[in-house]
């Protein structure tokens, strides 16, 4: 399994990063290989002021060794070594009207001190952060999100969505990183679900990225912005770097593996703004924004 899905994310890593070149017209991916000292390594490519990505990552990775105690003791386990290799990916639009967007499909396993495999699980998702609101792009989002969900189980698409809803919060604003998407982690094999059909699903959901974001890329791209759409881009951009180092457990992950860094912090923004207690007018576009993302909505 583990080779199937190291063997998937490679083909979709140069997928993706070819369709987003295609589409930015003047930059290009800068490819980064690396080594863990402790086992495995990745290959990061990072794309920077671009046409249309101001910052961007698609990096893939393989890791493996012992499992660091801080993690044993996260995992409620002793002594025990692991597998870990997934796809993340993190796009940074220069345009406010065009949403950030964030997703990573990952495959984890455990070994007792015998090297015998204990547990094996799949997790991931994909989320949309948008600047400002438009409706029929979220919902479009959620509907390639759905559609990918329901070819699997009925019920997937509401607990995902829910799970995303749940995650992406930023307890400490009391608000939402953005407008969702799905979520899901520990899928492991159950009594309707083997190893094969979790692989089956997680493969749908990353094959259908590109149709979930692109369309909305090539709708917004183009809009003309002001330097007031840009700061308020900047401002909810600390917004998102303040989810990623306090609450992702993908970063803390990264962090307590002794993981390399570049690569796990690729997700931050290049310009970001901090105003002390900034709050939009009141019915403003950027006030409407924030009220939707006070209470997580059924888009589709």
């Amino acid at each position: 399994m583990k080779e199937q899905f190291y063997n998937y994310i490679q083909a979709l890593q140069n997928t993706i990063t070819n369709k987003l070149e295609a589409i930015d017209g003047k930059a290009k991916f800068q490819e980064d290989p690396w080594v863990r000292a402790e086992g495995g390594g990745g290959r990061t490519r990072v794309i920077e002021n671009g046409a249309v990505f101001e910052k961007g990552g698609v990096n893939i990775s393989a890791v493996h060794g012992g499992l660091p105690k801080s993690m044993q003791t996260y995992f409620g386990v002793e002594e025990a070594d692991f597998y870990a290799c997934g796809l993340s990916l993190v796009l940074h639009p220069k345009n406010p009207f065009v949403p950030t967007v964030h997703a990573n499909w990952r495959y984890f396993e455990m070994y007792d001190k015998q090297g015998k495999m204990v547990d094996q699980w799949f997790g991931g998702g994909q989320d949309l952060t948008p600047y400002y609101l438009f409706e029929d792009d979220v919902k479009h989002f959620h509907s390639v999100c759905k559609q990918a969900c329901d070819k699997h189980q009925p019920e997937f698409y509401s607990n995902f969505k829910k799970r995303c809803d749940e995650y992406f919060w930023n307890a400490h604003r009391n608000e939402a990183r953005g407008i969702g998407g799905l979520f899901f982690d520990y899928c492991k094999a159950n009594e309707s679900m083997d190893m094969k059909a979790w692989y089956n699903f997680v493969t749908e959901v990353g094959d259908s990225f590109l149709d979930a974001y692109i369309p909305i890329v090539l709708k917004r791209a183009e809009t003309p912005y002001s330097q007031a759409n840009r700061d308020w881009q900047e401002i909810r951009r600390g917004r998102y770097v303040e989810f990623n180092l306090v609450h992702d457990k993908g970063t803390l992950f990264g962090l307590k593996t002794n993981g390399r860094i570049e690569s796990i912090l690729m997700s931050l923004p290049p310009h970001v703004q901090w105003k002390y207690n900034h709050h939009p007018k009141e019915g403003s576009e950027e006030n409407i924004l924030l009220k939707v993302l006070q209470k997580p909505l059924n888009w589709v």
